[in-house]
């Protein structure tokens, strides 16, 4: 087996990447890892120009979208 075949992308990770704004996220990040920060700043940018624009209601929703996340990883941080 090559490299290339172990390394192959799963069903979902080439269907993110044929998605037109995250593929090409994620293709960046591939390439360089620094991205990661300019993507950072960007969502830390919008959620400050939400919370701004729209008050509580931005900043509530964007804590409500974080729970599943949150409760994920501490899932996967509790696994023996």
């Amino acid at each position: 087996m090559t490299l290339a075949a172990t390394n192959a992308p799963s069903p979902i990770g080439r269907l993110a990447r044929a998605l037109p704004v995250v593929g090409r996220v994620i293709r960046d990040i591939e390439r360089e890892v620094d991205t990661i920060y300019y993507l950072l700043v960007i969502v830390l940018t919008a959620l400050v120009l939400a919370i701004q624009t729209w008050g509580l209601p931005a900043l509530v929703l964007t804590a409500l979208a974080a729970v599943p996340v949150m409760f994920v990883l501490l899932v996967i941080l509790a696994r023996p």
